[in-house]
Protein backbone atom coordinates (compact mmCIF):
# COMPACT_ATOMS: atom_id res chain seq x y z
CA UNK A 1 0.00 0.00 0.00
CA UNK A 2 1.50 3.41 -1.19
CA UNK A 3 2.13 5.73 2.02
CA UNK A 4 0.35 8.89 1.68
CA UNK A 5 2.69 11.93 2.15
CA UNK A 6 2.41 15.44 2.53
CA UNK A 7 3.28 15.95 -0.94
CA UNK A 8 -0.06 14.35 -1.40
CA UNK A 9 -2.10 16.35 1.42
CA UNK A 10 -4.29 19.10 1.45
CA UNK A 11 -5.34 21.06 4.36
CA UNK A 12 -1.86 20.80 6.27
CA UNK A 13 -1.27 24.82 7.98
CA UNK A 14 1.17 26.91 7.12
CA UNK A 15 4.29 26.91 9.20
CA UNK A 16 4.80 31.04 9.30
CA UNK A 17 6.61 32.12 12.29
CA UNK A 18 4.75 34.59 14.17
CA UNK A 19 7.43 36.76 14.34
CA UNK A 20 8.78 39.84 11.95
CA UNK A 21 12.81 39.92 11.86
CA UNK A 22 14.69 43.45 11.12
CA UNK A 23 17.86 44.55 11.39
CA UNK A 24 17.93 47.86 10.09
CA UNK A 25 19.37 50.26 12.65
CA UNK A 26 17.35 52.58 14.51
CA UNK A 27 19.69 54.89 16.75
CA UNK A 28 20.06 58.45 16.36
CA UNK A 29 22.85 59.25 18.57
CA UNK A 30 22.85 62.93 17.23
CA UNK A 31 19.28 63.84 17.45
CA UNK A 32 18.68 62.32 20.35
CA UNK A 33 21.79 63.85 22.36
CA UNK A 34 21.19 67.15 21.00
CA UNK A 35 18.59 69.68 22.97
CA UNK A 36 15.15 69.84 21.64
CA UNK A 37 13.90 73.60 21.58
CA UNK A 38 10.53 75.16 19.71
CA UNK A 39 10.70 77.30 16.61
CA UNK A 40 7.64 79.80 16.02
CA UNK A 41 8.35 80.92 12.17
CA UNK A 42 9.78 78.66 9.00
CA UNK A 43 12.88 81.22 9.24
CA UNK A 44 14.30 80.11 12.95
CA UNK A 45 17.02 83.11 14.55
CA UNK A 46 19.38 82.52 17.45
CA UNK A 47 22.11 84.91 18.50
CA UNK A 48 25.66 84.74 19.35
CA UNK A 49 28.23 86.53 20.96
CA UNK A 50 31.75 86.33 21.97
CA UNK A 51 34.09 88.59 24.53
CA UNK A 52 36.94 90.64 23.40
CA UNK A 53 40.25 89.46 23.14
CA UNK A 54 42.12 89.52 26.28
CA UNK A 55 44.69 93.03 26.33
CA UNK A 56 46.79 94.24 28.98
CA UNK A 57 45.17 96.36 31.20
CA UNK A 58 46.52 98.61 33.45
CA UNK A 59 45.36 101.81 33.50
CA UNK A 60 47.15 104.95 35.15
CA UNK A 61 46.09 106.37 38.73
CA UNK A 62 43.85 109.22 38.01
CA UNK A 63 43.60 108.44 34.54
CA UNK A 64 40.42 109.71 32.03
CA UNK A 65 38.14 107.02 31.48
CA UNK A 66 38.77 105.24 27.91
CA UNK A 67 35.55 103.91 26.83
CA UNK A 68 36.03 100.57 24.33
CA UNK A 69 33.82 99.75 20.99
CA UNK A 70 31.08 97.79 21.40
CA UNK A 71 30.37 94.91 19.10
CA UNK A 72 26.95 93.59 18.41
CA UNK A 73 25.95 90.21 18.69
CA UNK A 74 25.96 87.88 15.45
CA UNK A 75 22.58 86.69 14.38
CA UNK A 76 22.05 82.90 12.76
CA UNK A 77 19.05 82.23 10.98
CA UNK A 78 18.41 78.43 9.67
CA UNK A 79 15.09 77.04 8.10
CA UNK A 80 12.94 74.52 8.96
CA UNK A 81 12.05 71.55 7.13
CA UNK A 82 9.27 69.42 6.24
CA UNK A 83 9.50 65.53 6.59
CA UNK A 84 6.59 62.79 5.98
CA UNK A 85 5.59 59.87 5.87
CA UNK A 86 2.31 58.43 4.27
CA UNK A 87 0.86 55.33 5.15
CA UNK A 88 -2.35 53.55 3.02
CA UNK A 89 -3.54 50.41 3.99
CA UNK A 90 -6.55 48.76 2.67
CA UNK A 91 -9.40 47.58 4.47
CA UNK A 92 -9.58 43.97 3.31
CA UNK A 93 -5.64 43.94 4.30
CA UNK A 94 -6.48 45.38 7.63
CA UNK A 95 -9.17 42.89 8.35
CA UNK A 96 -7.43 39.19 7.11
CA UNK A 97 -5.51 37.71 10.23
CA UNK A 98 -1.73 38.33 9.68
CA UNK A 99 1.20 36.87 11.13
CA UNK A 100 3.44 38.82 13.06
CA UNK A 101 1.19 41.67 13.89
CA UNK A 102 -2.43 41.65 15.03
CA UNK A 103 -2.88 45.23 13.19
CA UNK A 104 -1.37 45.62 9.44
CA UNK A 105 -2.09 49.52 10.34
CA UNK A 106 -0.42 49.78 13.36
CA UNK A 107 2.57 47.76 12.47
CA UNK A 108 2.90 50.15 9.47
CA UNK A 109 3.03 53.48 11.21
CA UNK A 110 5.33 52.29 13.75
CA UNK A 111 7.81 51.25 11.05
CA UNK A 112 7.22 54.13 9.40
CA UNK A 113 7.59 56.26 12.43
CA UNK A 114 11.43 54.75 12.88
CA UNK A 115 11.83 55.36 9.38
CA UNK A 116 11.15 59.16 9.88
CA UNK A 117 13.12 59.89 12.72
CA UNK A 118 16.07 58.13 10.68
CA UNK A 119 15.97 60.54 7.59
CA UNK A 120 15.49 63.38 10.34
CA UNK A 121 19.34 62.58 11.71
CA UNK A 122 20.21 62.25 7.73
CA UNK A 123 19.07 65.86 7.26
CA UNK A 124 20.39 66.85 10.44
CA UNK A 125 23.96 65.30 9.80
CA UNK A 126 24.03 66.18 6.42
CA UNK A 127 26.28 68.36 3.96
CA UNK A 128 23.26 70.32 1.83
CA UNK A 129 22.62 74.15 2.63
CA UNK A 130 19.87 75.89 4.30
CA UNK A 131 16.98 76.62 1.47
CA UNK A 132 14.10 78.52 1.60
CA UNK A 133 12.38 77.12 -1.00
CA UNK A 134 9.46 78.39 -2.36
CA UNK A 135 6.04 77.01 -4.16
CA UNK A 136 7.62 74.64 -5.65
CA UNK A 137 10.48 73.87 -3.84
CA UNK A 138 11.05 72.29 -0.34
CA UNK A 139 12.51 73.97 2.14
CA UNK A 140 15.56 71.90 3.65
CA UNK A 141 17.81 73.06 6.90
CA UNK A 142 21.57 73.45 6.75
CA UNK A 143 22.97 70.06 7.82
CA UNK A 144 25.30 70.11 11.21
CA UNK A 145 28.21 69.77 8.17
CA UNK A 146 27.33 73.48 6.78
CA UNK A 147 28.29 75.04 10.39
CA UNK A 148 31.42 74.21 11.00
CA UNK A 149 33.64 77.31 9.66
CA UNK A 150 36.69 77.66 12.96
CA UNK A 151 37.72 74.22 14.27
CA UNK A 152 37.97 72.58 10.65
CA UNK A 153 40.64 70.32 9.46
CA UNK A 154 39.81 69.28 5.64
CA UNK A 155 41.80 67.21 3.01
CA UNK A 156 43.66 69.10 0.40
CA UNK A 157 41.25 71.51 -1.50
CA UNK A 158 38.70 70.81 0.68
CA UNK A 159 37.48 73.84 3.44
CA UNK A 160 34.87 74.33 6.06
CA UNK A 161 31.72 76.82 5.41
CA UNK A 162 29.60 78.39 8.18
CA UNK A 163 26.27 80.07 8.46
CA UNK A 164 24.70 76.91 6.69
CA UNK A 165 26.28 76.89 3.00
CA UNK A 166 27.61 73.48 1.92
CA UNK A 167 31.19 72.66 2.37
CA UNK A 168 33.75 72.00 0.22
CA UNK A 169 35.00 68.73 -0.03
CA UNK A 170 38.79 67.94 -0.30
CA UNK A 171 40.91 64.75 -0.77
CA UNK A 172 40.38 61.96 1.47
CA UNK A 173 42.95 60.47 3.97
CA UNK A 174 43.14 58.31 6.44
CA UNK A 175 42.09 59.39 9.99
CA UNK A 176 44.88 59.98 12.81
CA UNK A 177 45.38 60.76 15.98
CA UNK A 178 47.50 64.04 15.05
CA UNK A 179 44.27 65.70 13.21
CA UNK A 180 42.01 65.07 16.27
CA UNK A 181 44.77 66.22 19.11
CA UNK A 182 44.60 69.60 16.40
CA UNK A 183 41.41 70.13 16.19
CA UNK A 184 40.66 69.93 20.11
CA UNK A 185 43.18 72.30 20.40
CA UNK A 186 41.49 74.84 18.16
CA UNK A 187 38.31 74.43 20.14
CA UNK A 188 40.18 74.90 23.25
CA UNK A 189 41.61 77.97 22.04
CA UNK A 190 38.10 79.30 20.44
CA UNK A 191 36.43 78.26 24.00
CA UNK A 192 34.90 75.40 23.63
CA UNK A 193 34.93 71.88 25.52
CA UNK A 194 33.56 69.02 22.93
CA UNK A 195 32.26 65.79 25.47
CA UNK A 196 31.40 63.75 21.98
CA UNK A 197 33.71 62.36 19.16
CA UNK A 198 31.09 61.12 16.29
CA UNK A 199 32.36 58.92 13.85
CA UNK A 200 31.29 55.82 11.40
CA UNK A 201 32.28 52.27 11.80
CA UNK A 202 35.32 52.65 9.67
CA UNK A 203 36.57 55.42 11.51
CA UNK A 204 35.61 54.18 14.88
CA UNK A 205 38.26 51.33 14.32
CA UNK A 206 40.03 53.60 13.56
CA UNK A 207 40.08 55.96 16.42
CA UNK A 208 40.26 52.66 18.89
CA UNK A 209 43.89 52.18 17.19
CA UNK A 210 44.70 55.51 19.03
CA UNK A 211 47.27 54.88 21.21
CA UNK A 212 47.23 58.30 23.00
CA UNK A 213 50.21 58.53 25.73
CA UNK A 214 49.69 54.95 27.03
CA UNK A 215 50.61 51.44 26.63
CA UNK A 216 47.91 48.98 26.60
CA UNK A 217 48.11 45.53 28.15
CA UNK A 218 46.20 42.24 27.68
CA UNK A 219 44.50 40.59 31.32
CA UNK A 220 45.49 37.14 29.96
CA UNK A 221 43.49 35.85 33.31
CA UNK A 222 40.30 36.75 32.30
CA UNK A 223 40.85 35.64 28.09
CA UNK A 224 39.41 39.25 26.79
CA UNK A 225 41.30 41.26 24.21
CA UNK A 226 40.33 44.91 24.85
CA UNK A 227 40.42 46.83 21.66
CA UNK A 228 38.26 49.59 21.54
CA UNK A 229 38.25 53.19 22.82
CA UNK A 230 34.31 54.34 23.74
CA UNK A 231 36.28 57.54 26.12
CA UNK A 232 38.94 59.52 24.39
CA UNK A 233 40.68 61.55 27.87
CA UNK A 234 42.48 64.18 25.64
CA UNK A 235 44.06 67.05 27.15
CA UNK A 236 41.53 69.61 27.44
CA UNK A 237 38.58 66.89 28.97
CA UNK A 238 36.49 63.61 28.34
CA UNK A 239 35.06 62.85 25.39
CA UNK A 240 32.75 59.85 24.73
CA UNK A 241 33.13 57.82 21.52
CA UNK A 242 30.22 57.26 19.34
CA UNK A 243 29.37 55.42 16.28
CA UNK A 244 26.83 57.07 14.14
CA UNK A 245 25.91 54.93 10.91
CA UNK A 246 24.47 58.32 9.22
CA UNK A 247 27.06 60.57 9.15
CA UNK A 248 27.23 62.14 5.71
CA UNK A 249 24.26 59.61 4.29
CA UNK A 250 21.66 62.38 2.72
CA UNK A 251 24.06 63.91 -0.24
CA UNK A 252 23.18 60.78 -2.58
CA UNK A 253 27.02 60.02 -2.95
CA UNK A 254 27.41 56.84 -0.96
CA UNK A 255 31.45 57.52 -1.31
CA UNK A 256 30.94 60.34 1.18
CA UNK A 257 28.90 58.22 3.71
CA UNK A 258 30.70 58.26 6.68
CA UNK A 259 34.43 60.74 5.71
CA UNK A 260 33.68 63.06 8.90
CA UNK A 261 34.45 62.96 12.04
CA UNK A 262 32.62 65.33 14.48
CA UNK A 263 33.72 66.63 17.59
CA UNK A 264 31.03 67.94 19.23
CA UNK A 265 30.14 69.75 21.97
CA UNK A 266 26.35 68.59 22.13
CA UNK A 267 25.04 71.66 24.70
CA UNK A 268 25.49 74.25 21.41
CA UNK A 269 23.30 72.36 19.14
CA UNK A 270 19.59 71.54 19.28
CA UNK A 271 16.60 70.36 16.91
CA UNK A 272 13.70 73.33 16.83
CA UNK A 273 10.27 71.76 16.22
CA UNK A 274 7.96 74.46 14.45
CA UNK A 275 5.66 70.90 14.14
CA UNK A 276 6.39 68.04 16.84
CA UNK A 277 6.28 64.74 15.20
CA UNK A 278 2.27 64.36 14.41
CA UNK A 279 0.28 61.62 13.54
CA UNK A 280 -3.36 62.76 11.57
CA UNK A 281 -5.75 60.57 10.15
CA UNK A 282 -6.62 62.09 6.26
CA UNK A 283 -10.31 62.37 4.96
CA UNK A 284 -10.71 59.37 3.60
CA UNK A 285 -10.65 58.68 -0.45
CA UNK A 286 -10.61 54.61 -0.56
CA UNK A 287 -11.82 51.83 0.77
CA UNK A 288 -8.11 51.89 2.90
CA UNK A 289 -7.22 53.68 6.42
CA UNK A 290 -5.02 56.26 5.37
CA UNK A 291 -2.59 57.85 8.27
CA UNK A 292 0.40 61.09 7.79
CA UNK A 293 3.30 61.21 9.37
CA UNK A 294 4.47 64.58 9.64
CA UNK A 295 7.30 66.68 11.70
CA UNK A 296 8.64 70.25 10.45
CA UNK A 297 12.08 71.36 12.22
CA UNK A 298 15.79 72.38 11.90
CA UNK A 299 19.03 72.67 13.29
CA UNK A 300 20.40 75.10 15.80
CA UNK A 301 23.94 75.47 15.90
CA UNK A 302 24.23 77.91 18.82
CA UNK A 303 28.15 78.55 18.33
CA UNK A 304 30.06 76.45 15.80
CA UNK A 305 33.72 77.58 17.27
CA UNK A 306 32.26 75.45 20.64
CA UNK A 307 32.76 72.32 17.69
CA UNK A 308 35.03 70.47 15.36
CA UNK A 309 35.05 68.92 12.06
CA UNK A 310 38.18 66.68 10.72
CA UNK A 311 36.73 65.67 6.99
CA UNK A 312 37.57 64.18 3.71
CA UNK A 313 38.53 60.77 5.83
CA UNK A 314 38.32 57.57 3.86
CA UNK A 315 36.02 55.17 4.68
CA UNK A 316 37.48 51.69 3.95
Amino acid sequence: MATYQTYQAIGNREDLVDIIYSISPTETPFMSGIAKTKATNTLHEWQTDALADVAANAAVEGAAISYATLTPSVKETNYTQISTKGIKVSGTQDSVTAAGRNNELAYQVAKSAKELKRDMEVALLSNVAKAAGNATTARKLGGCQTWFETNVDAGAGGSGAGNGAIRTDGTQRAFTEAQLKGVLVSCYNEGGNPNMIMVNAFNKQKLSGFTGGSTRFDAAEDRRLITSIDVYESDFGTMQVSPNRFIRGANGTSAKIGQDALILDMEYWACSFLRDFSLQTPAQDADADQRFMVAEYTLESRNEKASGLITDLTTS
